[in-house]
């Protein structure tokens, strides 16, 4: 890296871990540390919701899908603005009703502490997962931009992300979220304008090219081929109209379950407030997750009219599509420019592991340490319990993000979508039979967890060839997950264990 591009790159460090020790002085109690003393107007939470969305997953595996294959897998972000609008004016309220701080303190109200403490340990589960994910995209652009081993980048990342976490709690978290959903959408300009002006014909060749390769549609990538996708309603392959399906299904669950977001509402100013973040989340997300699929359709082009062996490498699978924004970012784009776009990528990663890592810290304290364990506490000890766990979440991370080092997979998009499927456990069907449904207790949700639990891990045993195939493609997980829990969840509750909810927790007595 050149002089400058180093100077542009440590000034955006520097103004992030500024922000963090700002905030550091507020942090005096947990209703500090982890809702920000409530205090939070609309339009910062939804732009900290955007920062949190769109991850390195989006910025480094988005344009890489979209170079290797096409736009299939932005399908489902389409129904996001569906399921804002159903969480705003249903799951909402739920949610904020006595100064709530996590999405599982509901779960107790309606359903009982252990369906609390099962929905608490699901999410930790999965987000560990992903931070870990994450931490690993990042680390490949370092790697690769700033000459240093995997391992090292991966370590040096986890340490700068979790201490400002650490330290500054949901305050610099949600601002730090603002600054890097600004600085990332910046970042893919640039590149996007590069190659819009070496290109000889411009933007009209990128579109021109694309069409020709049928870069732009919503096909599906078997056997190096591209094949449009068709709008049946089948389980057994991604068609237009399952994808759908199965973006409506993760989005409420995103919505009702994902502790990331559900803390956004609890940190806004009132139920208005927080519905207008939930408006300029979706208003924001969606152009730019097709901007950064656009970016990878435009990579496609620019290797096209400039051959090159290694992008060539990237697209047939010898090399893994995700190395194909890094290796742009360093051959082809001017001194100058470089330190900003590796500053977007930091972005990217570091907007969704500051904000999973004070997800994790909150319903371990809230949800198990506090409501389970040390149940009279001063709050000064659960503030630093909340910060130790921090801690110990980002040394978690680094270790999940070495492990996949030497991963062999498909576009880490691919996979890591299976995995939030799988993983999800039945969340949003649980969540579905509190709020619409007026009786059922604990028991009728056990019995509902252990037969989508059978289900999950026959999946597993599927995924990984132990037994046959599946009848299903497993993009489907989550989808039938949910509904074999509400399915069965409802069976029991209304005609086996038919207690009647309590007052003010379903939608039919609120």
């Amino acid at each position: 890296m050149s002089f400058i591009d180093q100077l542009v790159l440590f000034g955006y460090f520097f103004i992030v871990i500024v922000i963090g020790f700002y905030f550091s002085k507020k942090n005096t109690s947990t209703e500090e540390y982890f809702v920000g003393g409530r205090s939070f107007s609309g339009w910062v939470i939804g732009l900290s919701l955007v920062g949190t969305s769109i991850s390195s997953i989006s910025f480094l595996a988005y344009p890489a899908d979209a170079y290797k294959t096409a736009w299939l897998r932005y399908l489902p972000n389409l129904m996001l603005p569906i399921a804002v609008i159903i969480a705003a004016y249903v799951f909402l309220p739920f949610f904020r009703q006595g100064n709530g701080i996590t999405a599982y303190e509901y779960l107790e109200h309606r359903f009982g502490p252990s369906i609390r403490a099962y929905a608490a340990l699901a999410f930790l589960v999965g987000q560990i997962v992903r931070v870990s994910l994450i931490l690993y995209l990042l680390a490949i652009l370092l790697s690769q931009l700033m000459d240093i081993e995997m391992v090292n980048a991966v370590i040096i990342a986890g340490i700068f992300v979790g201490a400002y976490t650490v330290i500054g709690g949901i305050d610099a978290v949600i601002w730090t979220d603002v600054l890097q959903t600004i600085v990332l959408v910046f970042g893919g300009l640039l590149c996007l304008a590069v190659i819009v002006n070496q290109l000889p014909g411009g933007l009209g060749q990128i579109l021109d090219v694309a069409n020709e390769h049928g870069k732009l549609a919503f096909s599906e990538y078997r056997n190096g081929k591209l094949f449009p996708v068709s709008w049946d309603i089948t389980w057994q392959s991604k068609t237009g109209s399952m994808m759908l399906l199965f973006g409506l299904s993760v989005w409420l669950t995103e919505y009702s379950g994902n502790q990331n977001t559900v803390q956004r509402f609890c940190a806004s100013k009132s139920n208005a407030e927080a519905r207008k973040a939930m408006f300029v989340c979706a208003l924001s997300s969606l152009p730019i997750w097709a901007f950064y699929m656009f970016l990878g359709t435009a990579l496609f082009v620019f290797f096209q009219v400039f051959p090159d062996t290694q992008a060539a490498q990237m697209l047939s699978g010898e090399q893994k599509a995700e190395q194909i924004l890094p290796y742009f970012i360093e051959n082809y784009l001017p001194v100058g420019m470089v330190g900003l776009v590796i500053a977007a990528a930091l972005s990217a990663a570091m907007s969704s592991l500051d904000s999973s890592i004070n997800a994790i810290s909150t319903v371990l304290v809230i949800d198990i340490y506090k409501r389970f364990w040390k149940k009279n506490q001063n709050d000064k000890h659960y503030l630093n319990i909340a910060k130790l766990i921090a801690l110990g979440t980002s040394v978690l991370m680094i270790l999940g993000a070495i492990m996949l080092i030497h991963a062999d997979t498909k576009t880490l998009q691919h996979t890591a979508t299976i995995l939030v499927s799988i993983l999800s456990g039945g969340i949003l069907g649980i969540y579905l039979l509190g709020f619409f449904t007026t009786k059922g207790d604990a028991r009728a949700i056990w019995v509902g967890i252990f037969f989508t639990v059978c289900f999950t891990i026959w999946t597993i045993l599927v995924k990984n060839k132990i037994l046959q195939s599946s009848p299903f493609d497993l993009y489907y997980t989550g989808i039938l997950g949910n509904f074999l829990m509400f399915f069965i969840g409802y069976l029991f509750g209304q005609y086996i264990f038919n207690n009647e909810a309590k007052k003010g927790y379903t939608i039919w007595n609120r």
